[in-house]
C-alpha cells in the first residue's frame, strides 16, 4: 500500500478527525464550564478522566454515523495512530508537578501537550491543517501561561473552540476531496 493511499484511508475512515476533535472539543468546553462555575478540581478531573474516553466515543459516533470505526488491518498507519494516541496520556504525568507549582498552568500545559500531539497527524492523515492546529494550541498555551494565567479557564475555552473549528475544517476538507474523486 502506498503512503498516499494509506493516508487517504485514514482521512476517509476518520472523516479528517472530525468526530475525534468534536468529542475533544466538547470535553474541553465541559471542563472549562466546570472550572468556571464549579471548581478547578472538577474541571481537571473531568478533562483528565474524560480524555480516556475520547477514542471509544469517537468509535461509537463513527458507528452511529454508519461509517467504519477502524482502519483495515492492511493499513500500516493504524499502528502509528495508536502510538500517537498514547503520547497524551503518557505525557500527562508532567501536568502533576506543573499544576502543583501553579494551578492556573493546567490548561496551558495541556494545550502544549495536545498541540504537540497533533503535529504527527499531519503525516498520519496527510492533511496540512494539523500544522496550524498544533501551532495555535502550543503558542496559545505558552502565551496564556506567560501573560494570562490569572484566569484558570481561559485555556480550556480557547482549546475547546479551536478544536471545534478544526473539526469542521477537517470534515469539509474530506467531503471536498470525496466530491472531487
Amino acid at each position: 500500500m502506498l503512503v498516499q493511499d494509506a493516508q487517504r484511508e485514514v482521512r476517509t475512515v476518520f472523516v479528517g478527525s472530525f468526530w475525534g476533535q468534536l468529542v475533544s472539543s466538547t470535553l474541553w468546553l465541559a471542563s472549562a464550564a466546570l472550572g468556571t462555575w464549579i471548581t478547578p478540581r472538577a474541571a481537571i478531573i473531568a478533562l483528565v478522566l474524560g480524555g480516556f474516553f475520547i477514542f471509544p466515543l469517537t468509535q461509537l459516533l463513527l458507528r452511529l454515523s454508519g461509517r467504519p470505526a477502524s482502519l483495515p488491518n492492511a493499513n500500516p498507519l493504524g499502528r502509528l495512530a495508536m502510538q500517537i494516541a498514547f503520547t497524551v496520556p503518557l505525557s500527562m504525568l508532567l501536568l502533576v508537578p506543573v499544576t502543583e507549582f501553579r494551578l492556573n498552568w493546567f490548561y496551558p500545559a495541556l494545550m502544549i501537550l495536545v498541540g504537540a500531539h497533533y503535529l504527527p497527524f499531519t503525516f498520519l492523515y496527510g492533511m496540512r491543517m494539523f500544522i496550524p492546529l498544533s501551532a495555535i494550541l502550543v503558542s496559545a498555551g505558552v502565551v496564556i501561561a506567560l501573560y494570562f494565567s490569572a484566569t484558570f479557564t481561559i485555556g480550556g475555552w480557547i482549546s475547546g473552540i479551536t478544536l471545534f473549528i478544526f473539526a469542521w475544517i477537517g470534515r469539509a476538507s474530506v467531503r471536498s476531496e470525496l466530491r472531487g474523486a
